[in-house]
Formats: structure tokens, sequence, C-alpha cells
């Protein structure tokens, strides 16, 4: 099968795993605390990348573990606490939404940082999925017009290290296996992920007499699982096949994905969100069409 084919495969996959994530986080909220969710998630994610990646460390270059050190806070440690903190306020598919800042953040962060150019058909790809992103906003408060959008600067700083994370990996570790790169993230925050937790009163009897604990920790598990430790490896392997980009437009179509599960769960969704998400994938296409 052809790079270009493979590419856009794992995309549709990472678009489908993550777009779920948010739904997760939701749910996850019921049973714990935002600090809980953002240290278990990185606690249980770490230990299975460590148990079947720990080999792969040896192949790290001793010049990239500082690379690695900044890709593991940007892309890791503090987005997994920063989108469960947002969510105690703002509705699941919403916050997808706002995710699919990433793109435009990478672009931007690409050319003033890591002088990474893009041509202009990308620019305008991005534009339009940022268009569509904004009338998915707007359209959101309309319908929820109690939620506290001060909490979206979460997210958006979230996207800021998220497109800082993409840049990095293209530009330092492009040579790096990708189950090496998401193992040694997770050496450095295996740890500090375990003291949030110890202070996030998790060990007390109130958390464990809670009657939606067993819930909301088979939530988190399937999270780290499938939503961090598997997508996390896809993830630096389609950077490392495509642009930092296309890898990132994985943000355009997880919006849709998370918008179906926010319907299921009672979330509100209008047909002008439904012309957005349409916009958003002619973005999509745009930003990854080759020039003539």
């Amino acid at each position: 099968m052809k790079t270009p084919n493979i590419k856009w495969i794992y995309l549709i996959v990472l678009s489908i795993i993550w777009g779920s994530s948010f739904i997760l986080i939701k749910k996850s909220l019921l049973g714990l605390t935002p600090y809980q969710i953002g240290s278990l998630r990185t606690i249980i994610t770490g230990v299975i990348l460590l148990t079947f990646g720990f080999k792969k460390l040896k192949t790290v270059p001793k010049s990239k573990w500082k690379w690695l050190l900044l890709s593991a806070l940007l892309g890791s440690f503090i987005p997994a606490f920063f989108f469960a903190i947002a969510e105690t306020e703002i509705d699941s598919a919403v916050t997808s939404v706002l995710n699919s800042l990433v793109p435009l953040n990478t672009i931007l962060i690409g050319f003033a940082f890591f002088k990474i150019a893009s041509n202009r058909q990308q620019v305008l790809g991005v534009i339009i999925g940022f268009i569509g992103t904004a009338l998915l906003i707007l359209k959101g408060s309309e319908l929820n017009p109690n939620q506290n959008y001060f909490y979206a600067l979460y997210i958006i700083a979230s996207t800021l290290m998220y497109a800082a994370n993409v840049n990095i990996i293209k530009r330092y570790l492009q040579d790096v296996k990708p189950l090496a790169i998401a193992t040694g993230n997770y050496v450095f925050i295996v740890i500090p992920a375990f003291i949030v937790l110890l202070f996030s009163n998790f060990f007390t009897t109130e958390t464990f007499e809670n009657p939606a604990l067993p819930e909301a920790l088979m939530y988190i598990i399937i999270l780290a699982v499938f939503g961090t430790a598997l997508a996390k490896i896809l993830f630096f392997r389609l950077v490392q096949m495509s642009t930092p980009v296309f890898a990132s437009s994985v943000t355009y179509i997880m919006p849709i994905v998370a918008l179906i599960w926010g319907v299921l769960d009672g979330e509100s969704f209008s047909f002008i969100q439904f012309l957005a998400s349409l916009l958003i994938l002619v973005g999509v296409y745009l930003a990854n069409k080759k020039r003539a």
C-alpha cells in the first residue's frame, strides 16, 4: 500500500480514537476529579508503555532526551490535566471543537520557531477549517448559554502545546522510533503524575466509597490504553511519515466523532453545526491536497 494511502488510514483511525476520548473524560468526571483523571491517565499509560517499550529506550541517542522531556510536558503531561479541568464546565463535543485550533497553531509555530514553510493552499485550508470550528463554537455557546467559556482557555493553551510538540517531533525526533518516543515521554512524567495523585485526595475513604468510582476507573483505563498509549504511537508514526500540518489535521475530524458521541449522550447538536463540520472536512482536504 502506498504511503499516501497509509497516512490517511492513520489519520482516520486516530480521529476515531481521539474523538472518543472527550466523552470518556466526561464520564470519568462523574467519579473522579480532574487532577485524579489526569494523573491516573498518565500513570496507567506509563505502565503500559514502559512494559512494552522499555527496551526501545536504548535506541534513543543521548542528545534526544532533552527533546523527549519537552515533548512529554507539552504533548502529554500538562494537557492531560487541562482537558479534564475544561470539561468540568464545557461539553465534551465543544472541547473537541476547540481542539481544532491545533493545525492553525502548528503552521504558525512551525513558521515562527522551526522555519517550516507552508504554502498558501495549506494556509487557506487551515483558515477554512478554523471558520468551521468558529461556527461550531458560536452555535455551541447559543445552545449552552450556562457554560463557562472562560475554561476554553485551558483548551487553547493545550492546542499551543500540542502544536509545539508536533513540530518538535518532526524537527528533532524524526529518526527515533515511535514506541521509543512514547515510552521516553512517560519516563519523565509517571513519577510527577503519581505525586499529583497523592495530593489529589484519591487515596481516601470518601473516594473509594463513591459508587461511581468503578465505572469512572473503567473509562480511564480505556482512555489510557487506546486514547493515549496506542494513539500516541500511531500519532508519532503519522508525524514521521507525513508533515506536521497533516498530522495535526486529525483535530479537524475529531470534533465530528465527538459530536456524534455528544448527541448520543444528550448534548445538543444543530443543522448549522453539521454544516460547520463539512467546512472542517473541506479544510482538511485543501490543507493536504498536493499542489499542481
